[in-house]
């Protein structure tokens, strides 16, 4: 972990996989537990909210290429890591994931370890794709792919 400040690049491919992966778009949904004004719409005690996080995740105000996979929208001029307020693949607000901090450091583990150790590639004349079998929570078409060691 010491050096991940080290490595913004990496650190921003990770969260772009997230950004775009959107794995549960709806978040899980929440009760308000008292009467609330939300955006000018009146929602008395008890009404079931969902969270659209794929508004977010997907806004053309907030991401400079919204539909396509770009690393950059996580870096600065410089090049180095930028947070960002509209990225909330964990949830939001209160009851974000207390899970969270671990899965961040889990993926830098894995995905750099796996890079180290593997090349990875689509199989000769297969193009990789992003769609996806929508349900509750959104999981990848079935594809192959080749990981080769180093």
């Amino acid at each position: 972990m010491e050096d991940k400040p080290n490595m913004p690049y990496t650190d921003a491919v990770i969260h772009e996989v997230q950004r775009m992966g959107n794995i549960v778009p709806l978040n899980v949904p929440r009760v308000n537990t008292e009467d609330t004004t939300l955006g000018g719409y009146f929602l008395p005690k008890g009404t079931q909210v969902f969270a659209n996080l794929t508004l977010v995740l997907f806004d053309k105000n907030e991401w400079q290429t919204p539909d396509t996979f770009n690393p950059g929208h996580f870096l600065d001029a410089e090049g180095q890591f930028v947070r960002r307020e509209a990225f909330m693949p964990f949830s939001a607000g209160k009851r974000v994931c207390l899970g969270e901090h671990l899965a961040r450091m889990e993926l830098f583990f894995f995905f750099t370890s796996f890079l180290q150790k593997v090349t990875f590639s689509s199989p000769e004349g297969v193009e990789p794709s992003l769609q996806f079998k929508p349900g509750s929570t959104l999981s990848p078409l079935l594809y192959k792919i080749c990981a080769i060691p180093r």
